[in-house]
């Protein structure tokens, strides 16, 4: 069978920035989206070559909490409440043992503070990294793709006058585990393209404190500037990792 274009990408990723090795511990940051779904049913199939890394799996979905009541914040694309059961039986076939906590999120807030997405999301990263500490994994792998990584970039620049990203390959200063983004050279489309091919939903984000604006403007700017060309990502990604500073103020 034909590697999937896909795969292709991860491979490069995988290969180009030695991701992966043999002994590896890694989890999976697993949200329910295309995403990470996309990236775990990827990690699953590699470790089936007879030449690839063998490592260890699992993967973490952090599941929050408002006040005492669990609110997945997610549901199908298709308006499916249970598309989240079948991300279950996903990982159950590829053979990824698929941990959830639920972490009350609303509950951390500071007094004055106002819940946001980056509040829920910096807790959720918090519990996967702890999590993964105290279960002996060495790398968290998550799902930020090509565009999140321009997008990033893009917002980061723009707003805060700073050259600076998501990095495929990240290593914490505080915490003994090391992220990486094997998905650091596909696009939106070419994971979309993958997943209605494989023929499985993914879950979206539908929490009411959802505000995603400053992201929405950055993915608006990131598709006027490459035209939604993928070889026009890649140029401006490439164009990160060959930083003339001699060039530079």
């Amino acid at each position: 069978m034909a590697n999937p274009p896909l795969y292709r990408a991860l491979d490069r990723a995988v290969s180009e920035y030695a991701m992966l090795k043999d002994g590896d511990s890694v989890l999976i940051g697993a949200s329910g989206g295309k995403d990470s779904t996309a990236l775990a049913e990827y990690l699953s199939s590699l470790l089936k070559r007879p030449s690839g890394p063998v490592f260890r799996l699992e993967a973490l979905h952090v599941r929050t909490e408002f006040e005492s009541q669990v609110v997945p914040g997610i549901s199908g694309e298709s308006g499916d409440s249970n598309s989240f059961s079948q991300i279950e039986e996903l990982f159950s076939v590829w053979k990824i043992p698929l941990h959830i906590i639920n972490v009350p999120v609303l509950d951390r807030l500071k007094p004055g503070k106002k819940m946001s997405c980056w509040w829920c999301s910096t807790q959720r990263r918090t519990e996967l990294n702890n999590f993964a500490i105290k279960g002996g994994f060495n790398k968290i792998a998550l799902g930020h793709h090509l565009d999140d990584i321009l997008e990033t970039f893009l917002m980061n620049a723009l707003g805060k006058g700073e050259l600076s990203t998501m990095p495929p390959v990240l290593r914490y200063d505080k915490y003994p585990v090391r992220i990486i983004r094997p998905l650091c050279f596909s696009d939106t489309e070419m994971i979309v393209r993958h997943t209605k091919a494989r023929g499985y939903s993914s879950s979206v984000c539908t929490c009411a404190y959802q505000d995603n604006s400053y992201r929405k403007e950055a993915r608006k700017k990131l598709e006027a500037l490459t035209e939604g060309s993928y070889r026009k990502k890649l140029m401006l990604f490439e164009s990160l990792r060959n930083v003339k500073k001699e060039y530079l103020p």
